[in-house]
This record gives structure tokens, C-alpha cells and sequence, in this order.
């Protein structure tokens, strides 16, 4: 995948492909890529004869064609910006002759989000060709707090690991919304200040201290009280603690503390390096390593399992979702 900001760099250097393709799950690149190119190829002066937005559900590949082929007034290019292009998935490949040979003095930007072209058909080849294939990847959620770390760290901001991984828990791999949390965050927050959990707890609304990142950790040190303590919040609090990202996020945990005990190197560095996780969280699996032995952590993935089927309805109709999660934490904790 190219670089977003290696593309951002070819555009400021004038090094303009005349088609950007952008395709993916993660709209969150597609838009940025596409933002910047709208907001400075063309002066302002020159935007209001040379520069259009089209949307994939309104206009055909004809259309999209016919607007790119015309020439620019008053200015080196115009730009054509086709949104919502995934619209047009049945016809795209329509796009072939225009695209070998595509009019120069147009930047022509598709923004196909959530689909991807087949790289084996003719398009995809022409277009990395003679412009620029974009393909936007979902992160894994153990990438999103550095994800998290670097876009602040970018703005002269801070955060703590705990406090990065509330968001990532609360918002999931969504970069859209968590950068909408970000850019709310350092509205309030001063210039250099690390952001906290408290910060997080205080600006956002998401608890410090009952969170399912607390659960997990509590789940991990045996500690009973504290997890029956978080499980009857979310009881009270149904909507914004859905037992579907309670026992995904728990899922995950134990996936990697199997992987844990599967290493024979133990030590903090080759930890962290082999799960993917921050240092700062090293501790919570050395601990959970101790109080779940490998064979415990088996049996407790297949009770995650069924837990997740009951709460989608399966074999448990009489069961809330509270009792579920209540009766799950009791058998991984007994």
C-alpha cells in the first residue's frame, strides 16, 4: 500500500497523477487522501470554474468520463472528485479507455470505500499503471491505540496506554469516529498536556474505572469482587456496554494468552513483540499466565464461544444479557 503521507508529499512536490483511485474498508485514509487534493491543487480563484464533486449514486461512468475529458478555464488542471464511487461497482470497468489514456490535464479522484477492484481485471492494472491505486486497510485493534499515539503525537499531544485503550475498547478500529474523539479532545485539552484516562473519563463520557478494559484486567488478577462490580454497570447501562464487544475484547484476550503460554522466551520485550501489545500491558498477561494455566485458557475460549451464540439467541432465549455475561465470568473465574 502507498504511503498516505508519501502521496501527500507527491502532491505538494507537483508530482500529480491524473487518477486516484481510493478503495478499501478504512474510509477514514480515502477521505483524508481525498480532502487534501480538494483543498490544495486548486486556488480558490481557480475551484469555482475547475474544480467538481460528483456522487457515484447520481451520475454514471459516462458522465464521470464526459466532465473528465473537458478542458480546464483559466487554470493548469481541474479536478473531479466522483464520492460514494462503490455505487458504481457494476459498471466500473466502463472506466478501462479512459483510464489508458487519461486527459493530463485532469486529476480525476474516485473514492470507492468499503469495496476493492479485482486486480486481476483490466481497470486495476490500468490505473496503477497510469495513475494511482489506493487500497485502504482496517487496522487490527492492536494497532489502534499507536494509531492513537501517533496522530497526537503529530498535534504536540500525549496520551497514556491506559487511556488509549479506553478509546480503542469504546470506538473499536473505526479511525473516523476516533479521529472525531481526538480533534473534540485536543479542542479542550492543552497544548502538551497528556491525555489521561480521567481526561478521557471527564471530555468523552467513557468510565475509567468500568470500562471492559478494567474488566479484563480484573479477570486476568482474579479478582472477583471488582469484575461482578463492572458486569453489574453494564447491566444497568445495556447500550453503551453491548455484551457482543464485552465478550469480543475478552475473546482476544485469552486468544493471546494462549499464544502466551505457547512461548518459550517470557520476557517483557518478547512478549509484548509476540502479542502486539504495548509494554505497559506486559504485566496484566504475566499475571493472567500465572492464574490461568494453558488448559484453562482452552476451556475458557470455548465458554466465550457459547456465551457469544447465547447472547445472539442460540440456546439461551430465557437467558438477558446480563445473566449471560454473569454466568460466563463465573465459570472462567471458578
Amino acid at each position: 500500500m502507498t504511503d498516505v503521507k508519501q502521496i501527500v508529499s507527491d502532491i505538494k512536490q507537483g508530482n500529480i497523477k491524473p487518477i486516484y483511485f481510493l478503495m478499501g474498508e478504512e474510509s477514514y485514509y480515502i477521505d483524508s487522501i481525498a480532502d487534501f487534493i480538494e483543498n490544495s491543487i486548486l486556488t480558490e480563484e481557480e475551484k469555482g470554474f475547475n474544480q467538481m464533486v460528483l456522487y457515484g449514486r447520481d451520475v454514471s461512468v459516462e458522465e464521470i468520463v464526459s466532465n473528465a475529458k473537458r478542458f480546464p478555464m483559466m487554470a493548469e488542471r481541474q479536478v473531479i472528485i466522483v464520492k460514494e464511487a462503490q455505487e458504481l461497482s457494476r459498471t466500473i470497468e466502463n472506466l478501462v479507455p479512459y483510464t489508458e489514456n487519461p486527459q493530463p490535464t485532469t486529476v480525476l479522484v474516485l473514492c470507492y470505500k468499503y469495496k476493492t477492484l479485482d486486480k486481476r481485471k483490466k481497470l486495476a492494472k490500468i490505473v496503477s499503471k497510469n495513475g494511482l491505486l489506493f487500497e485502504s486497510k482496517k487496522l487490527y485493534e492492536n494497532q489502534v491505540a499507536d494509531w492513537i499515539r501517533r496522530v497526537l503525537s503529530g498535534k504536540k499531544y500525549s496520551i497514556e496506554p491506559k487511556a488509549a485503550q479506553m478509546l480503542v475498547e469504546f470506538l473499536g478500529n473505526d479511525l473516523s469516529k476516533i479521529n472525531n474523539e481526538l480533534t473534540k479532545l485536543t479542542q479542550i485539552a492543552a497544548q502538551d498536556q497528556k491525555i489521561t484516562a480521567e481526561f478521557i473519563e471527564e471530555n468523552i463520557g467513557i468510565s475509567k474505572d468500568f470500562n471492559n478494559f478494567e474488566l479484563r484486567k480484573a479477570v486476568g488478577e482474579k479478582q472477583i469482587v471488582k469484575a461482578n462490580q463492572i458486569i453489574n454497570y453494564f447491566a444497568r447501562n445495556p447500550k453503551g456496554n453491548p455484551i457482543v464487544m464485552t465478550v469480543s475484547l475478552l475473546n482476544s484476550f485469552f486468544t493471546q494468552l494462549l499464544q502466551f503460554h505457547g512461548l518459550k522466551d517470557k520476557s517483557r520485550g518478547n512478549v509484548a513483540r509476540a502479542l502486539r501489545v504495548n509494554p505497559y500491558f506486559v504485566d496484566d498477561y504475566l499475571t493472567a499466565g500465572r492464574n490461568y494455566p494453558m488448559r484453562k485458557v482452552s476451556q475458557i475460549i470455548g465458554l466465550l464461544r457459547d456465551a457469544d451464540m447465547k447472547s445472539k439467541g442460540v440456546g439461551a432465549s430465557s437467558l438477558g444479557q446480563s445473566d449471560i455475561l454473569k454466568e460466563l465470568l463465573f465459570k472462567i473465574m471458578h
